[in-house]
C-alpha cells in the first residue's frame, strides 16, 4: 500500500472522531436532517479523505437507493453513504451527495489547522508574533 497525502481543509473543518483526518466543510452542509442507525447524520456537498465501497440497493425510510458505504481513507472506519442512484423523483436531489454520521464525526475546526492541533479552541495566531506554520 502507498503512502496516503490527506487533503488539508481550511475553515470550519468536520474531522473523523477516530483517526482526526478532515472530512468536510461546515459550508458544504445542504441538510442538518438526516438519520442513520446510531441517530443524527448531516448530508454534505463534499467530502474528503474518503475510499468508497461497492454499490448496493438500499432501503431507506425515504425509499429504495443505490449508495456506497463511505469509509475512512486513514483508519478505514465507516462514516456513512453516498448517494449513487435515487429511485424515487422526489429524492433525486441526493444524487451525489455524502451522508456523515455525527456518531463518526469530531465538532468543527475554529480557526486554522495549526491551532487546532495544539488543541487551542480558536485560532490564537493573529495573538502571536510568530505565525509560522499557521495560515
Amino acid at each position: 500500500m502507498g503512502r496516503i497525502f490527506l487533503v488539508e481543509l481550511d475553515g470550519r473543518a468536520y474531522r473523523c472522531r477516530f483517526c482526526d483526518s478532515p472530512l468536510a466543510l461546515a459550508d458544504d452542509i445542504i441538510s442538518r436532517s438526516f438519520s442513520c442507525r446510531r441517530g443524527g447524520a448531516y448530508l454534505f456537498s463534499t467530502v474528503v479523505n474518503i475510499t468508497l465501497g461497492p454499490e448496493e440497493e438500499r432501503l431507506m425510510l425515504s425509499g429504495l437507493h443505490t449508495v456506497e458505504d463511505i469509509f475512512c481513507c486513514c483508519c478505514g472506519q465507516i462514516l456513512g453513504w453516498k448517494y449513487v442512484i435515487a429511485h424515487d423523483r422526489n429524492q433525486i436531489y441526493k444524487e451525489g451527495k455524502f451522508v456523515l454520521e455525527r456518531y463518526s464525526l469530531t465538532s468543527f475546526t475554529v480557526g486554522c489547522i495549526y491551532c487546532f492541533r495544539l488543541n487551542y479552541s480558536a485560532c490564537v495566531c493573529k495573538q502571536m508574533e510568530d505565525r509560522s506554520g499557521c495560515c
